[in-house]
Formats: structure tokens, C-alpha cells, sequence
């Protein structure tokens, strides 16, 4: 590790292969990671500066040292000193806890072992113990020890393919390739100890989709770009080994780059606190000081006097000095307003509540035996408080698993079920899949419940055919056969692999390709087409295709993409067959399906040659190629006849719908953070309901430039709310008044709109002078989509919000790439998902299904915040109430010192917006607390006081000495505020009772004992009052004066409290009463439908697609030798003697169908 100096002057990187002595001088850091907060000297220091952080502590500190002095302390030093301790040794154990964990976290990452090329033989190196400039080599399915510049692998061409997921949670593999002059040296230990070359590269930074450097050896330059680098991170995939050249290790490469650190996260209560505490301190200083003021004229003009009568020796004392240590005194008295045991309480609260989260059954999953879990006992209250949602979306959201469900073929759909009257039935686990035993290379895990499109397969439909043979032809999946003879398949993104799955199983298996031939099993027949062309996938085509020849001499271009798009190519025949797929496409995408049309056109030989030639002068040109290149794709992607169309769900996880919808109804905004491509998270955003087809306008802020970027936000905000709003010129204004968002103008919005927003653009947006702009778009629409971003931009989106909207903030998501954005935000929630558990580690509570966050925060979160809210209140007033009759005291002494079930909490999200709103408590209600304190004390004092003066007992004494006083008022304390938590209490138990009647009896026990003979026999000095207790309260009077002083204080409460419900109930109130009624009448409960957006065509394909993979396929670089196309030529030869086919035909199936009936839900509205 080095300082911040030395890496803030790094602008360049300079790294020489095998030669640790020459990089040591640039003194780069090692291999090793640190993710902890303390290590064994640094914790108590660190450790005791945040926890005195917190004013309280530093408050009651203050407290001990003042208790020290004898001569203004009234109570011993270890009243204070042991709940103190106690308090922040908890505090330190469990933070040591935790950190623990983060150390053998990095020992275990640190420890792993990996090959470095030493002294021309490879040695298992500690990943800690790895060097930059180190040659290491990796083998198939191993995590990526650090940033490498690739040099060889066992793929033709120095290609292999890793996976990414822990960079930017996705799955599909993506392809890295050496330069040729590295490729060649293969896997020869002596060639790789030989290789001297010399990288200078940018600095470290967190860009991971960039690159830029240059490679010097052997006296030529090469460039490098990010397709030579493999990062941290990463898993080796489909490739048997790989050597590579550290470039960036430990805390510079990229992964740790984007890495957050770890943050003392403190709840918006515990900051309320803080303010009170020193609110409450003035105050206190402000009662010492009349006190003092008090004393000073007491002592001055009746002290002698007073010590005479009472003999005491004292004389002189000066009345300056008495008043200024009467000031300590009763700051030391009076800090019962905030005693250490309301931290002590509040501690004890929020362990109970994270029990009630771990005890949880509604939130267990046992799909893998997973409970949730509060990682954090600090922060259950901000539960209740959340504004913002930050949300993952693969893993998260989805379950990353994407399906064929169902299809359009020449008009007719298939994928539905049917019952026996030809009524569209729900699919229910009685429906019998569709029986694809007969087919040995059917994917098994496929399943497909309509089995009219076996039943045309068995008949020959050409029209299902050609369907089928085109999902089987046009793709870029690569193919390979593992150990056990199985076909796998190798997917550059999943939608390709669930339509390619798909052909597989009804009976079109893609088995092989080389650069200039597909080969196909159809129906049990092998067939090989000859590629003449590969029309590649990009974001502006939005589409790809392939131009085949058949073995029959036919040339045919086979096209799927876009519907949109598409539609546009087909010819004028098609038009009833659009209309009739249109509706079909529709439906589709009203399920939430991403869909995709399909459509081929048959060549003449002829035209094809000459637009070939064209083809070829076009690829040879140097400028304006790519335009020549896709005006000719244009022009021969036309006329096309349109086939149908592909729906593939990209599953989501149970409950992610009815979760957001639930969460949108309690004020919540969900904001999705994605690294996947814009069109992947436009795709789930729909599914999930975030977006509709209702929305007023979607905003797609695309800008490569910052000035781009800046006029489209201006844009939009003119559509939102009018151009004199917005700023016309992009000047940067005062930031304060920029900052702070107007409320009112963002109340007037009317309709709903949503902004997408790209990762390139997002890193302009997030520049000082335009985040603004950004923030105020955002914050008015209902639903932003960030794509395409870095695990740095996420935790910069969610700082951006959490500083300048000053909104409480919770991040979820269950990868790597989400531990930034976990660590930024108030509170991060991990899921244990398919990307491990680095998120879990970071996160303050975990879960299994996003759909838990609902009870997480609707239930728990608001139930936690209430009780909260509802304890500080009463402890204040208590306190107050308790405190203050000392006060009251000393001018007569000389100066002398449930709430509703928690399935109506999710029923009535609304519930929810006053911890949204800070309602429940806040400097308000905390002076709310302090006057209804101040009056109890004051009824508490003078009530008795009164009753006392010149007043005899039944047995003609006089009652009003000092301790029969003292009996009497702190009987009247206890027995109010019992009353007062007894009116607080919605919903009582057995415990309840126990703790509120049983600490009216602990208290009259414990006063019986300290006036008893027993405890005067052992004390005497400190227990003199023998039987006073006893004596007081067999008087009648005293009795009365008890209840008086309950009445009085406790009444007015009452009446307002009642005035305030039947006048102005809150939502609260009304739905606890009609729990109640509820509870009488036991009605049947509904349940939520699944809500169905409108129709809103999409396609699903390619938008996890990238460019380029045809022109890959085409070179043939990713082919290997050893894999050669199983037929050659054009021709057709006969795969078995008997197709699988003419077996499928002798099988005879019965198709089941079940009536499901129909569930009808009603999401529960408050009216």
C-alpha cells in the first residue's frame, strides 16, 4: 500500500513482464486487499473516536468527570461510570464482531493460490503474494487473481471467454482475445520467462469498460484496448487455460476501484438525538443557572441564619462561590432528563426488533433454507423511513433465467392452454408438459405445455418448419460437447440460448459451425448450410441475419429482430398476417414477454452475387465504410415474409411485481441501477410494471457528450414543466438555490414519466454542473432506469440522492458490483442469490427474495420506527415529568442541590408515509413531550405541596416533613407514568402486563424495603427514615392527594387524545377501528391479482446482445481445430436409419388439460 500523494501523481502506469526489481521502484501495490474497517492497534482509538461521536456519550463523559469532584457531586461517580462502559464495550464487542468477519473475508481472498511463472517454472503463489508484472496462468472456471493483459490461452487465436457477473452482475460469457504476437507463445514455459515486453497504460481507475495502453517488444509497438484485459473478478469460462501479465493488482485494480468503503452508518433518530441532547444540555444550563442565581440571594440573605439554627460550624462561606458550585450540582441532578439507560433502552429495543426480523417465517425461504437476517441492530428504525429504493436488477429483480414460453407461427399462437370447451386456461402444475423423451438431444430442463406445435412438427407444417430451422440458423452460439457426450451450449446472451433451446427440443438441434458452414439435425436428419453472409446485430439495426445456402442449391436470408423495426422490411403480401401477429405480439407483451419477429426472403442467385461484390468493395473502403455497409444490409433486408414471432420471459423472481406495486403505494420511489444494456432494463422495467404504455413520456437520456447530455435533460424538463423552468443556457447557478428542489413545483406534476439513462451518459450527468439538472429530472419522474453503470456510478447515484434530497436511502442487490451502492446508502440489503455473497457481507440486513423487502419495510420497518418514535416520546415526557420536580423543589429547599396486524400494514401501504414524513417523532414532537413533562412535574410538585401545607394526618401529626413529601410525589411519578404507557400501549400481552403492573410492584417493594428495620440495621446512616413509608400510605388523605395528582395529570391527555381521534383521525386510527369491526365479522380476505400492464410491443433479442460477434464467427477465430463440421459440403445425409421423428410418430400422447379457476384478487385501497 502507498499514500494518496503518490497515487494522486500516477498518470501513467509503466510495467515490465518478469522483472519484479524494475517495477518495485515504481512501488505499485500488491496483491493483498483490505475491506476492514480496524486492524489490532487502530480499533480503540478508532473505535472510541466514533463512538464518542455520538454527543450522549460525550455528554455523560462530561457527567463522570464532573462526579469526580466532591464538592458539587451529590450522586457517586459509578452511577454513571458502569452503564457508560457497559454501553460502549457492547458497542466495541459487537463492532469487533463484525469486523471480524471482514478480515477473514480478505484472509480467505488474500490466501487463494494461484500459478506465477517463476524462474521458468510455475509456482502456487498466495494471491497476496502476487507482483504486478507477473505472468500467471489460469484454468477453466478459476476467478481472476487480478488485471491482466492476456498473452495466450488454449483457444485458436489467443481467444477465451469469461464471465462477468461479479463486475456487472451479468452472466452471459463475453470473449477476450491476445495479440498475435503474444497468442504464439502458446502454453511454453521457456518462450513466457523470456517475454521482456514493456506496458505503458493509463493509471488505475474505475472504468471498466476502458482501456488504453501500448505493448513495446521485440522493437514494434501493439496497442492494447479492454478486449485484452481481463479484470479481478472475473471467472475463466470454456477455456482450458489462459497466461496473462499483471498490469493493475490489489486496491488498484479495477473491482477494487469501484469497491465503497466500509461507512459508520447512524439512523436519522440518533442524529435527532444528537441535537436534542445539546438542546437539553442548554436547557439544563439554563436551570442551573437560576438555580445558582437562587442560591447566591438564598445564601447571601438567609444562609448564616439557616446554619445557625441547625449548628452548623460553617461560616463565611461566599455566596458567589455557593451559587457556582450549586450549578454543577444540579447539572449533575437534573441530567436524569436524558439518563445513559434511554441509550441503554433504545439498544435493548432495537436488538429485540432485529430478533423479530430473524424470527420471521413469513420471510424464510426454504427453496434454500434461508432465513432473513439483521446484520446490524443499529439501524431497524430507518426501516421506516425509506424514500428511495436502489435496486439491482439481474439476480435482484430477475432470476436470470430466460425461458420460451410462447410463439406466433403463420398466424396461430402456441405456447396456451386450453381446456376441453377451447377456453384459454391458466398453466397449472396438473397441465402435462409436452413429452420430449424421443428426442436424445432435447434439453431436459426445457418445458413447454401446448402440444399442438409437437403435433405440427409431427405433421409436417413447413410454415413450423422454417420457423424452426430459422431459430436453429440465425445466432451466434457456439457449441461443444462436454465429457459425457452432451451438446452445450455456449450463449453470447441468454435470449439467443432460450430460442436456440427451443428449435433443440422440437426437433431442429444446431450441432456445429465453422466460418463457412451452419450445420443443423433436422428432425434426426443432418443438414449443413453454406454462410455466404452475416448481417451482424447492432443497436441502430436492432436486428440480425444470416444469408444460407441449403443443400439444395436455394439462397435464403433468414432475419430476426425488432418487431418495430422489422415490419418495415416486410412486402405488401404480408399485410393480413401482420395485422393478425401485431395482436398476437401485443398480448404477448401485455404478459410482460419480450418478444421478437421473424421473418426470411428467398434470393435469386444472381442478386446476390452482385450485392455480394458490393459487399466486398464496401468492407475494402477506409472512409464511410460502416455507412456503405448497412445502406447495403438495408437494401437486401427488404421484401421480407413474415414468419411470427418469439415470446421469451426473463423470469422474475416470486413476488417482484406485487412488491413494487405495494412499495409505489407507500410514496416509495424504486430506482434501477443495472450494468446490463439499455434495452435489457427498459425490458424488466416493463415486466415489473415501472414502466407502462399509460406513462405521459419515457425520457432516454443517450448523450455522448457533456454538453449532449445537458441539452436532453433541458429538454425533458421543458416537457415536464414548461421552458421557463428550465434553464436555457446550462449556466450554473448559486448551488444552494439549485440545490434545493423545489417541492411545490415537483407536487404540480401532473402525469406519470420515467427517465433512462445510459452509463456513458451518466458519467457527464454526474458532473458538478449538471447532477443538478439530473437530480431535479429524476426526483419528478415516477421511474428511472440507470443502465450500462459501474458499481462507483451506482454508489454515486445513491450519495447524489441521500446528500441533496436528504431522503433516507436503501440499496438491494446480490452481486459483487452491488457493494459500493450496499455500503453508500443508509441501509444496504443483500440477497443471497446466484453471484455469491458478497453483497450479504456488506449488507446491513439479507434476505433470499426481493420480494421480503415488502415486510421488511412495511412491516418491520414501520412497526420498528413506531415503537421507537412511541418509547422517545414517553421516556421524555417521563423523564421531564421525573427531573423537573427537583426543580420545582428547589425554590422551597434553599437551592440546595399496537398499533394495526401486520398483514393491514401491507394491505394499506399508506400506512407507511408518516416515518416517510418523520411524523412520529421530531423536534415537534419533542417539545410536545417536554411541555406535557413540565405540566406533570409541575402537578406532581405543587399538587402535593399544596395538600401538604399547614395539613395534619388522621392522627393529629403533622405530614408534610421532607420524606413523607418525597413518598407521596414519587408514588404519584410511578403510578402516572404507568397509567400514561397503559394509554400508549395499542396492543397488549401477557408481557405487557407483567413489565407495566409488575414494575408498580417492584417500586412500592423496593420503597417498603428501604424504609424497613431490616435495611436500617445494615445502613443506618443511609436508611434513617424508618416506617415512613409505611405511615404515609395508611393515610387516607395521602391516597386522595395520589389520585388527585393521577386525574390531573393524566385527564387532559385523555380528552385531547379523544377529541383528536373522533375529530381527526389519522389513517392509523381508522383502519385500527375497522380491525376491530374486522375481527368481529372474520370476512373472507382477498388477495392481490397480478397486475397486467397494457399493451406495449418489445423485443427481447439482442438487447443482451453485443456487436461484433458475426464478424468473430465469420474469421473463424473463435473456432476450433479440433471441433471440425461433422458433414461437408452441401449435402443432406441420413442421420440414423429411423428419425427420431418416425418414433415420435408411433408414441401416442394425451394431452391433459385442468380447469384452474379463476382467482380474482383485490388489492386493498384505502377509500
Amino acid at each position: 500500500m502507498f499514500c494518496s500523494e503518490k497515487k494522486s501523481l500516477e498518470v501513467e502506469r509503466i510495467v515490465k513482464a518478469n522483472d519484479r526489481e524494475y517495477n518495485e521502484k515504481f512501488q505499485y501495490a500488491d496483491n493483498r486487499i483490505h475491506t476492514s474497517k480496524y486492524s489490532i492497534l487502530t480499533f480503540l482509538p478508532i473505535n472510541l473516536f466514533e463512538q464518542f461521536q455520538k454527543v450522549a456519550n460525550a455528554y455523560f463523559l462530561f457527567l463522570l468527570l464532573l462526579q469526580l469532584i466532591p464538592e458539587i457531586s451529590s450522586l457517586t461517580w459509578f452511577t454513571t461510570l458502569v452503564p457508560l462502559v457497559l454501553v460502549i464495550t457492547m458497542t466495541a464487542m459487537k463492532d469487533a464482531t463484525d469486523d471480524y468477519f471482514r478480515h477473514k473475508s480478505d484472509n480467505q481472498v488474500n490466501n487463494r493460490l494461484s500459478e506465477v511463472l517463476i524462474d521458468s517454472k510455475l509456482r502456487n503463489e498466495k494471491w497476496m503474494n502476487v507482483k504486478v508484472g507477473d505472468i500467471i496462468k489460469l484454468e477453466n472456471n478459476q476467478f481472476v487473481a487480478a488485471d491482466l493483459l492476456l498473452l495466450s490461452s488454449s483457444e485458436p487465436h489467443g481467444l477465451c471467454y469469461i464471465e462477468t457477473a461479479e463486475l456487472d452482475g451479468e452472466t452471459n460469457l463475453k470473449v477476450r482475445h491476445a495479440l498475435s504476437v503474444t497468442s504464439e507463445l502458446g502454453a511454453d514455459f521457456s518462450r513466457l520467462a523470456k517475454f521482456d515486453g514493456i506496458v505503458v497504460c493509463e493509471a488505475p481507475n474505475n472504468k471498466l469498460d476502458k482501456f488504453t495502453g501500448v505493448l513495446s517488444w521485440k522493437d514494434s509497438k501493439h496497442s492494447l484496448n479492454n478486449e485484452n484485459i481481463i479484470l479481478r473478478g472475473c471467472i475463466l469460462r470454456n477455456t482450458s487455460w489462459c497466461f496473462g501479465m499483471v498490469i493493475f493488482a490489489g486496491p488498484d485494480t479495477k473491482l477494487m476501484q469501484n469497491s465503497g468503503k466500509t461507512k459508520f452508518k447512524r439512523t436519522s433518530i440518533d442524529r435527532l438525538m444528537n441535537t436534542l441532547v445539546l438542546w437539553i444540555f442548554g436547557f439544563l444550563v439554563c436551570l442551573g443557572i437560576i438555580l445558582a442565581i437562587g442560591n447566591s440571594i438564598w445564601e447571601n440573605q438567609v444562609g448564616d441564619q439557616f446554619r445557625t439554627f441547625l449548628f452548623w460550624n460553617e461560616r463565611g462561606k461566599n455566596s458567589l462561590f455557593s451559587g457556582f458550585l450549586t450549578f454543577w450540582s444540579y447539572i449533575i441532578i437534573l441530567n436524569t432528563v436524558v439518563p445513559i439507560s434511554l441509550y441503554v433502552s433504545m439498544e435493548v429495543i432495537r436488538l429485540g426488533h432485529s430478533y423479530f426480523i430473524n424470527w420471521d417465517r413469513k420471510m424464510y425461504y426454504a427453496g434454500k433454507s434461508t432465513p432473513a437476517e439483521a446484520r446490524t441492530t443499529t439501524l431497524n428504525e430507518e426501516l421506516g423511513q425509506i424514500e428511495y429504493v436502489f435496486s439491482d436488477k439481474t439476480g435482484t429483480l430477475t432470476q436470470n433465467i430466460m425461458t420460451f414460453q410462447k410463439c406466433s407461427i403463420n398466424g396461430k399462437i402456441y405456447g396456451e392452454v386450453h381446456d376441453d370447451m377451447g377456453q384459454k386456461t391458466d398453466i397449472t402444475k396438473k397441465n402435462e408438459p409436452v413429452d420430449f423423451s424421443v428426442n436424445p438431444q432435447a434439453d431436459r430442463t426445457f418445458q413447454f405445455f401446448d402440444h399442438r406445435l409437437m403435433e405440427s412438427v409431427k405433421l409436417g407444417d413447413s410454415k413450423v418448419y422454417e420457423f424452426l430451422r430459422l431459430l436453429a440458423l440465425c445466432h451466434t452460439v457456439m457449441s461443444e460437447e462436454n465429457s459425457a457426450g452432451q451438446l452445450i451450449y455456449q450463449v453470447q446472451s441468454p435470449d439467443e440460448g432460450a430460442l436456440v433451446t427451443a428449435a433443440r427440443n422440437f426437433g431442429f438441434i444446431f450441432k456445429s459451425r465453422t466460418p463457412e458452414t451452419i450445420t443443423i439435425e433436422e428432425l434426426g436428419t443432418l443438414v449443413t448450410y453454406q454462410l455466404l453472409a452475416f448481417l451482424d446485430f447492432n443497436n441502430i439495426r436492432k436486428r440480425m441475419s444470416v444469408i444460407v445456402r441449403n443443400p439444395e442449391g436455394q439462397i435464403k436470408l433468414y432475419s430476426k429482430g425488432a418487431d418495430t423495426i422489422l415490419f418495415e422490411k416486410l412486402h405488401p403480401s404480408n399485410e393480413d398476417l401482420l395485422t393478425l401477429t401485431t395482436d398476437h405480439l401485443s398480448e404477448f407483451a401485455g404478459e410482460g414477454l419480450r418478444t421478437l419477429a421473424i421473418a426470411y426472403r428467398d434470393l435469386d442467385d444472381k442478386y446476390f452475387k452482385e450485392w455480394h461484390k458490393m459487399l466486398e468493395d464496401a468492407n475494402a473502403l477506409m472512409d464511410e465504410r460502416d455507412e456503405r455497409i448497412a445502406g447495403l444490409y438495408e437494401e437486401i433486408e427488404r421484401d421480407l415474409m413474415l414468419l411470427g414471432a418469439t415470446a421469451v420471459e426473463d423470469k422474475l423472481q416470486e413476488g417482484v411485481i406485487e412488491t413494487i406495486t405495494s412499495l409505489s403505494l407507500a410514496n416509495i420511489k424504486i430506482w434501477v441501477l443495472t450494468g446490463d444494456k439499455q434495452e435489457t432494463a427498459i425490458n424488466i422495467g416493463y415486466a415489473c410494471n415501472m414502466l407502462t404504455d399509460d406513462m405521459n413520456d419515457v425520457f432516454i437520456i443517450a448523450g455522448n457528450t457533456a454538453v449532449e447530455v445537458r441539452e436532453e435533460l433541458r429538454k425533458a424538463k421543458e416537457n415536464l414543466f414548461g421552458q421557463n423552468r428550465s434553464s436555457s443556457n446550462g449556466d450554473v447557478v448559486f448551488e444552494k438555490q439549485q440545490l434545493e428542489l423545489d417541492s411545490v413545483v415537483e407536487e404540480t406534476i401532473t402525469g406519470d414519466y420515467a427517465l433512462i439513462i445510459n452509463g456513458h451518459s451518466l458519467a457527464h450527468a454526474l458532473e458538478s454542473d449538471v447532477k443538478n439538472d439530473l437530480l431535479e429530472l429524476a426526483c419528478m419522474c415516477k421511474t428511472v432506469v440507470c443502465c450500462r453503470v459501474t458499481p462507483l456510478q451506482k454508489a454515486q447515484v445513491v450519495e447524489l440522492v441521500k446528500n441533496y434530497r436528504n431522503a433516507v436511502t436503501l440499496a438491494i442487490g446480490d452481486g459483487a458490483n452491488d457493494v459500493s451502492m450496499i455500503k453508500s446508502a443508509h441501509i444496504g440489503v443483500g440477497i443471497s442469490g446466484q453471484e455469491g455473497l458478497q453483497a450479504v457481507l456488506a449488507s446491513d440486513y439479507s434476505f433470499a427474495q426481493f420480494r421480503y423487502l415488502q415486510r421488511l419495510l412495511l412491516v418491520h420497518g414501520r412497526w420498528s420506527y413506531f415503537r421507537m418514535c412511541k418509547f422517545l416520546c414517553y421516556f421524555f415526557y417521563k423523564n421531564f415529568a421525573f427531573t423537573l420536580v427537583h426543580f420545582w423543589f428547589g425554590f422551597f429547599c434553599g437551592f440546595s442541590a399496537q398499533d394495526v396486524s401486520d398483514q393491514n400494514s401491507m394491505d394499506y401501504p399508506q400506512l407507511y408515509e408518516p416515518g416517510q414524513l418523520n411524523q412520529l417523532f421530531n423536534k415537534r414532537k419533542f417539545f410536545i413531550c417536554m411541555a406535557h413533562g413540565i405540566y406533570t412535574s409541575l402537578a406532581l410538585f405543587f399538587i402535593p405541596y399544596g395538600a401538604f401545607y399547614n395539613a395534619a394526618g388522621e392522627d393529629g401529626q403533622h405530614i408534610a416533613d421532607y420524606q413523607s413529601f418525597a413518598v407521596t410525589m414519587a408514588t404519584s411519578l410511578v403510578i402516572v407514568v404507568s397509567v400514561q404507557i397503559a394509554l400508549d400501549t395499542s396492543y397488549w400481552t401477557v408481557i405487557n402486563h407483567v413489565f407495566i403492573w409488575g414494575s408498580v410492584a417492584t417500586y412500592f417493594s423496593i420503597l417498603f424495603t428501604m424504609h424497613s428495620n431490616g435495611i436500617f440495621g445494615m445502613f443506618p446512616n443511609q436508611f434513617p427514615f424508618v416506617g415512613n413509608a409505611r405511615h404515609s400510605l395508611t393515610q387516607k388523605c395521602i391516597w386522595l392527594v395520589i389520585l388527585l395528582t393521577t386525574v390531573a395529570s393524566v385527564v387532559p391527555v385523555v380528552v385531547l387524545r379523544f377529541l383528536k381521534m373522533d375529530l381527526c383521525p389519522t389513517l392509523s386510527d381508522r383502519i385500527r377501528q375497522r380491525q376491530k369491526a374486522q375481527k368481529k365479522a372474520r370476512p373472507l380476505r382477498s388477495r392481490r391479482p397480478q397486475t397486467r400492464r397494457s399493451s406495449s410491443r418489445r423485443s427481447g433479442y439482442a438487447f443482451a446482445h453485443q456487436e461484433g460477434y458475426g464478424e468473430l464467427i465469420t474469421s473463424g477465430k473463435n473456432m476450433r481445430a479440433k471441433n471440425p463440421p461433422l458433414t461437408s459440403g452441401l449435402e443432406k445425409t441420413l442421420y440414423n436409419s429411423t428419425s427420431w421423428l418416425e418414433h415420435f410418430c408411433k408414441k401416442t400422447t394425451d394431452t391433459v388439460s385442468s380447469f384452474s379457476q379463476d382467482k380474482t384478487v383485490k388489492l386493498y385501497t384505502y377509500l
